[in-house]
């Protein structure tokens, strides 16, 4: 499966630290990570592999939802920062809206994405 990582300026830290947190998770057979830009090079800094897109504001949001659309890329996560503005929402909003068109499972938040990345773990004992 293949799992977006997108983070705003003020939750990339954040982010790092979750996918650190969750190495065991993210790092199973069968999962690979794209991101945008600065977030793919975060984590990739990190010791991830991570397949890298464009920065958000400069298309990386878009190439994501392609990928979702296209039926490549099957979960993302987005920590978005509720309380800052952003040049490229209308590419941010396309991105969460072609996640609920194509059924893909989106987290905004670390709450959230903690529980997707528990379900896989659950299903893959199963």
């Amino acid at each position: 499966m293949e799992i977006a990582i997108v983070a705003h300026d003020a939750k990339k830290k954040e982010m790092l630290e979750f996918i650190k947190k969750n190495r065991s998770i993210l790092s199973q057979e069968g999962i690979s990570l794209i991101g945008t830009g600065t977030t793919g090079s975060m984590a990739e800094d990190a010791g991830f592999k991570v397949k890298r897109m464009l920065s958000g504001p400069l298309g990386g949001d878009a190439q994501i939802a392609a990928r979702v659309a296209e039926g490549k890329t099957g979960m993302v996560l987005f920590f978005k920062d509720p309380l800052g503005k952003h040049p490229h929402e209308p590419d941010i909003n396309m991105l969460l809206r072609v996640c609920d068109v194509h059924n893909v499972p989106l987290a905004t938040n670390e709450a959230s994405a903690q529980l997707l990345l528990n379900a896989l773990v659950i299903v893959k004992e199963e």
